[in-house]
């Protein structure tokens, strides 16, 4: 049986009026989505859109063109090779899974429709639970939340669940600083305006089918979607992120943290999607990360935040670096004593954009170690990286970045790269670098790599640049 739920936007949202989106169950009624604006790209920011819904079993798309004649259609990622049907003006598909796509009319990666097919939630609250405090839309004074959420409801309890509903909501103070043991709910057709934050707290969740919105915001205001900082058994799940100033999710000092099907769009320098300092066990499940800056970040020591960090899992997620990297390791930590940065796996991922002015900060996957950091154990597997606009595919360096590392990194060992696919036009020759004897690399393995179809068995293909400082490479069928 198939399942389909949609939300009206609430009056005061963004939208575009560049593509009419439309699903169904087949045979049903065809549903109109309210179509958002989600500014993209730092260096030229530009209005695609996006729309969303919930979904089980099989449903139908049809997505319209207001803007230009169908001449040729992709749908990404091209892993996904979903049939789709042209007529007219308009694109027909099923869909028959939740999944995150881009639907990119005449080659047009900025002007495209981002479309998020979620899988039904998990026992959602209801407005009338009576472990819910439920908001109306409305500015709201944050003392006031804090002493509504502390306040015990006619049941005798105080609130478990914060539940912001359909409407637009302004927090007056623009941080919400969320207490522990509470849910936030941001409901579908719910606009919440300002950043959540959980800060030494733990028993947090974020979650929903509404947008945290940012996009009005100053870049040098600096507010984050959502920060976590020293706190643990953090869960953020479900929400859109529109245009935040800074991080879309920042984690520091914290442990035990879960993000699944988080969305996420950014237009600004240092926009980063998630980026962890000294934390450790953290998953990162099904999300889409469209950025201006590096969409996954793994560091040691950063501000405020000292020690190592480990056991970071990354999976089933798409990256959309239009700045920057998909992924990066290492370039941060306390370089008196040098952070161990250790277990971190990236799998099934698929990377649809890297474009870098700089190449220094080439490198769709990047382990660059500065601050007397060690990098060790890292493995991707099963990433396909689609054809980029500028940049490498790997860049695996021992590095003594003068802006950023008062001293050059240790040491980088113990790196898998497994079933690793790019097909595109635009790379360059990958590094492996060594910094000097005493800080190299050491061990790392290519297996099925192939790149436009050809499987690299050696570094004499002429696609890698390895240095005397780097010792172990190998690759294999």
């Amino acid at each position: 049986m198939s399942f389909l739920k949609i939300w009206e936007a609430p009056e005061g949202a963004v939208g575009r009026d560049d593509f009419e989106v439309s699903v169904r169950i087949p045979g049903e009624r065809w549903q109109p989505l309210f179509v958002y604006e989600a500014k993209v790209d730092m260096h030229n920011v530009r209005q695609a859109s996006m729309a969303y819904f919930d979904m089980e079993g099989t449903v139908e798309v049809r997505v319209e063109s207001r803007k230009e004649t169908v001449q040729q259609v992709v749908i990404r990622p091209l892993s996904k090779q979903i049939p789709f049907e042209v007529e007219g003006a308009a694109v027909t598909f099923r869909l028959n899974e939740p999944c995150k796509l881009s639907i990119e009319v005449n080659g047009d990666r900025f002007g495209n429709l981002h479309l998020f097919a979620n899988a039904p939630e998990d026992n959602p609250p209801k407005p009338d639970d009576p472990n819910v405090l439920f908001l109306k839309p409305a500015i709201h004074r944050m003392e006031d939340i804090q002493r509504l959420a502390n306040s015990p409801l006619p049941g005798g309890a105080a609130p478990e669940v914060i539940y912001f509903g359909p409407g637009m909501h302004y927090l007056e103070e623009t941080i919400f600083r969320i207490p522990s043991g509470k849910t936030v709910y941001i409901a579908g057709g719910a606009i919440v305006v300002g950043s959540l934050v959980c800060d030494h707290v733990q028993n947090v969740t974020i979650r929903g089918r509404g947008v945290l919105y940012l996009a009005d915001f100053h870049r040098f205001s600096a507010f984050r979607g959502v920060r976590i900082l020293f706190s643990q058994h953090i869960t953020v799940e479900g929400i859109v992120l529109l245009d935040p100033p800074h991080y879309s999710i920042y984690i520091g000092k914290s442990e035990h943290i879960r993000i699944r099907n988080f969305k996420s769009f950014s237009t600004r320098g240092w926009c980063d999607g998630i980026d962890m300092m000294s934390s450790s066990h953290i998953e990162i499940e099904d999300v889409f990360l469209r950025t201006s800056d590096d969409c996954i970040a793994v560091y040691g020591s950063r501000w405020d935040y000292k020690g190592d960090s480990r056991c970071v899992s990354v999976k089933d997620s798409i990256l959309w670096a239009d700045v920057a990297h998909a992924i990066n390791i290492g370039g941060h930590g306390d370089y008196r004593r040098g952070d161990l940065i250790e277990d971190i796996q990236f799998s099934n991922i698929d990377i649809l954009e890297h474009h870098e002015p700089q190449p220094g900060y080439w490198g769709a996957m990047n382990i660059n170690v500065g601050d007397n950091n060690t990098v060790r154990n890292v493995t991707y597997d099963n990433i396909r990286v689609e054809d980029f606009e500028l940049g490498q595919l790997v860049d695996i360096r021992v590095v003594w970045n003068e802006k950023y590392n008062p001293v050059a990194g240790k040491r980088i060992e113990n790196i898998h790269f497994r079933n690793v696919t790019y097909n595109g036009k635009n790379e360059n020759k990958n590094r492996i670098y060594g910094f000097d004897r005493e800080r190299s690399v050491e061990g790392v393995t290519f297996t099925n790599l192939r790149i436009n179809g050809e499987l690299i068995l050696d570094a004499e293909q002429g696609r890698f640049d390895i240095n005397e400082h780097a010792h172990g490479i190998q690759f294999r069928k």
